[in-house]
């Protein structure tokens, strides 16, 4: 089976953290059987704010070799984002087109999120069977924020023979905005060595700094516990704000943040946390929650988000708390620092519900049984 999986967000030379999620789930259907080209809509055009990535996004090579994978950057250029987000598709199309014929033919195309990707799929490759999964941001941001986003991520969605979800949360999502066949796709984790908490209490969160994660909520509730330090791994546009608040909380000195780091590198210093704090907002699926459970890190996520609740669901090592409260997460903090025991029996729950349901090889799987589904 022929697979052109096609992305927006995927590994770059100067971005090598950026939608690493797609790399792993195409390395894990490939490795479940599946023959897998991949397809990376890159836009040439950088945000204002950002004119100085342009030299690095120019410097991109148009084909590369990731873990083994073939990968073409499909160069294009498009309008603004604010105005012409829902139309992107649109302007990548022509030259996805001419790259899926030189590298055809595919059986299945897969294309990670109805916007841009699966539109441009969609135009680009009539006659294959088209799957989309949804990782939460065509239901919960473009549709709802974008003009015409709606319009577009239902179109999309009605077109795919089928819609993969990461949850079931967002797998409703999917279904209320014109998806026909649906099935849920966990993204998986390895399972390292369980990791030895450090002597003295830690928290880690993992993940992008935009206010949707609520970094400042982690921040203000380990102000609240005296000798927790807290180590943030991510960069973003929050970064500053950050900055200041840990210095008006007065906890600067046990504040780190480390900056973007590659994949493996984050992770190694994710080991040592007595716990993984992400209490984010429209958090679809999560991947940081089960990376730190899958080596025996207690994951604290909000409850009524898909991600954390999907996780939650299928076993131990997670705890949810009340969205935007700094003080509940000051209370499951201190009840996670303060109990040795219970720290202990939620770190071997953690790694057990990973293993058995969102290890990379069951993803790998599921995948490929979903591009079966999709042909038959």
């Amino acid at each position: 089976m022929r697979v052109a999986v096609v992305a927006e967000f995927y590994p770059r030379r100067h971005d090598p953290v950026l939608g690493v999620w797609a790399h792993r789930q195409a390395l894990a259907a490939r490795d479940a059987g599946a023959e897998v080209s991949v397809f990376v809509l890159h836009r040439l055009v950088p945000p204002r704010r950002r004119l100085d990535a342009l030299p690095a996004l120019a410097r991109q090579p148009s084909r590369e070799r990731r873990d083994g994978l073939d990968v073409r950057y499909v160069r294009y250029v498009s309008p603004p984002r604010a105005r012409s987000y829902a139309h992107w598709g649109a302007w990548a199309a022509p030259a996805l087109s001419r790259a899926m014929r030189r590298a055809g033919p595919f059986d299945v195309i897969h294309a990670h999120n109805a916007v841009p990707a699966g539109d441009a799929a969609l135009r680009a490759g009539e006659g294959y069977a088209l799957v989309v999964s949804v990782h939460g941001g065509d239901v919960l941001w473009t549709s709802s924020r974008v003009p015409s986003g709606r319009a577009a991520v239902e179109r999309v969605l009605g077109a795919a023979r089928l819609v993969l979800a990461n949850s079931r949360g967002v797998e409703a999502l999917a279904l209320e905005h014109g998806a026909r066949e649906t099935r849920v796709v966990h993204l998986g984790a390895d399972v390292p060595a369980p990791s030895v908490p450090d002597a003295e209490p830690l928290v880690v969160s993992l993940g992008h700094l935009v206010a949707r994660k609520r970094h400042a909520d982690v921040m203000r509730a380990v102000a609240a516990l005296p000798g927790v330090r807290y180590r943030v791994i991510g960069d973003g546009p929050e970064r500053g704000a950050l900055e200041r608040l840990a210095a008006q909380l007065g906890i600067t000195d046990r504040v780190e943040l480390t900056g973007q780091l590659e994949p493996r590198e984050a992770l190694t210093r994710l080991r040592g946390a007595w716990a993984m704090a992400l209490p984010s907002t429209e958090e679809a699926f999560g991947v940081a929650y089960i990376e730190a459970m899958a080596a025996g890190i207690p994951a604290i996520g909000c409850a009524g988000e898909p991600g954390p609740e999907e996780i939650a669901a299928a076993g131990d090592g997670i705890v949810l708390v009340a969205p935007r409260s700094p003080d509940g997460l000051a209370g499951a903090l201190r009840g996670l620092v303060g109990d040795p025991e219970r720290r202990r029996v939620l770190s071997l729950a953690a790694r057990v519900t990973v293993e058995r349901e969102f290890t990379w090889q069951r993803c790998g799987e599921r995948t490929l049984a979903a591009y079966e589904a999709a042909l038959a």
